[in-house]
């Protein structure tokens, strides 16, 4: 007989089919990149996990435990980790079965490559090729928790499947998709908060983009590696690393542009303006035509969009105190967006735009027109409050903060909203201790 799980932890350990072992080795290998290979980093024994997944624990583990589970399950706290589970859901069967579909999908795959010993079929590495293309394809329409699991199982995968072949080529193709999948984790770790573990991640890509000398990949985690740096106050070592990133070879138009918008910003956070509004003219130049097979050939994710340039050239333009600027580029952000499909729309591209053009109004001292811009903002669904766009309204929440909007009522409301919608986002509920402070400053 079947026992129901009497907490979310257990739960969410059947729907992700979290055998001890896997938890273990997901829970030591956390705890390391958050605490360090150290006695501060613990463990969880068998016996614990069952006590865990059973309901018999009389308050909460250790803080460093919690903080372990929330970041295997990002958007949960600890205290809903170890409450019920979720309730019965009227859409469940429709979602058990199509999440059956899926697994069965799978399992008949693993089971059809399992009669080679020493190599995998090809079509087993083009299935997961598809996955890692879709997921980076659509990953501005899902929550960045959402994605970050879904990109997570398809690691497994695709390390499952790399200890089982022997071909190098085969073995090359795979630790390629390992590290595209290690870049979407990356982004998705980032845009929760988690700066360490994003680092970690960017690195990990780098790691094989450089194994195979895939310098797109290289060239995209060294980007990200930037900008989390400059979120983290190390704005010269973002300008490093954009540098190193427009450095390789292989590169395609959209890649030069990403890596130049990075630029711009890590020298305008070093009060370089010279040199960030020199980038933000390479950013926007017409390329050759070059293109490659990341930021092109799978783009999504891995692309930089004409309104994704737009909005980080205006957030740019207000980091320097070019507030005309910033403006003219949010403006523009906005209408490019729009002309698009309305799959293809990011609602996070959209709210960091608006958040800019509000800002810049504030600046000139507009509220009202700041208050109208911030109406697409407060749009934004929770969970999809990601950290580029809480950062621009706690940028905005500090600005109305100031003595001159004391005792006016719309300033005052604004400042009152912005701190709701970002104490209920992502990056505030599993913060500080993995980047809030950071986001704050």
């Amino acid at each position: 007989m079947r026992t129901e799980p009497r907490t979310l932890l257990a739960w969410l350990c059947a729907r992700d089919k979290a055998t001890y072992r896997r938890f273990s080795k997901n829970f030591t290998a956390l705890g390391v990149q958050l605490f360090g290979n150290s006695s501060a980093s613990p463990t969880c024994g068998e016996t614990q996990f069952r006590r865990w997944t059973g309901g018999q624990l009389q308050g909460l583990p250790v803080t460093e435990a919690c903080q372990i589970l929330e970041a295997m399950w990002p958007g949960y706290t600890a205290e809903q980790l170890f409450g019920p589970p979720p309730k019965a859901d009227p859409q469940a069967p429709a979602k058990d079965l199509e999440e059956r579909v899926r697994m069965t999908a799978e399992e008949a795959l693993q089971g059809a490559d399992s009669t080679a010993s020493a190599s995998i079929s090809d079509n087993t590495i083009d299935e997961l090729r598809d996955q890692v293309e879709g997921i980076a394809r659509r990953y501005h329409l899902v929550p960045p928790a959402e994605a970050y699991e879904t990109v997570d199982r398809l690691r497994l995968a695709i390390e499952r499947h790399r200890d089982r072949t022997q071909v190098p080529v085969q073995q090359q193709q795979l630790m390629i998709l390992n590290g595209q999948a290690a870049a979407l984790l990356a982004v998705a770790a980032f845009n929760l908060g988690y700066f360490p573990s994003a680092r970690a991640l960017a690195r990990t890509a780098a790691v094989f983009g450089e194994t195979t000398r895939f310098t797109p990949l290289q060239a995209f985690a060294d980007g990200t590696l930037a900008y989390i740096a400059y979120h983290t106050g190390n704005a010269t070592e973002a300008v490093a690393k954009a540098t190193r990133a427009l450095a390789y070879g292989g590169l395609g138009d959209m890649a030069r542009r990403r890596h130049q918008a990075i630029k711009a910003r890590a020298h305008a956070h070093l009060g370089d303006v010279s040199s960030a509004r020199r980038a933000i003219l390479l950013s926007s130049e017409d390329g050759p035509g070059h293109r490659d097979d990341l930021h092109d050939g799978i783009g999504g994710e891995f692309a930089f969009s004409l309104e994704r340039l737009a909005m980080s050239t205006s957030t740019t333009a207000l980091v320097i105190g070019d507030a005309a600027q910033a403006e003219a580029d949010a403006r523009r952000a906005l209408g490019l967006i729009e002309r698009r499909p309305a799959e293809e729309q990011s609602a996070h591209v959209r709210a960091g735009a608006a958040a800019d053009l509000a800002y810049a109004r504030l600046i000139a001292s507009d509220v009202d027109g700041a208050a109208e811009a911030l109406q697409l903002v407060w749009e934004v669904p929770e969970e999809r409050r990601q950290t580029g766009i809480v950062v621009r309204t706690a940028r905005i929440g500090r600005h109305l903060n100031r003595p001159e909007y004391h005792g006016s009522p719309l300033p005052r409301e604004l400042r009152e909203r912005v701190e709701e919608f970002n104490r209920v986002s992502p990056p505030h509920r599993i913060g500080p201790h993995v980047g809030l402070l950071a986001i704050e400053s």
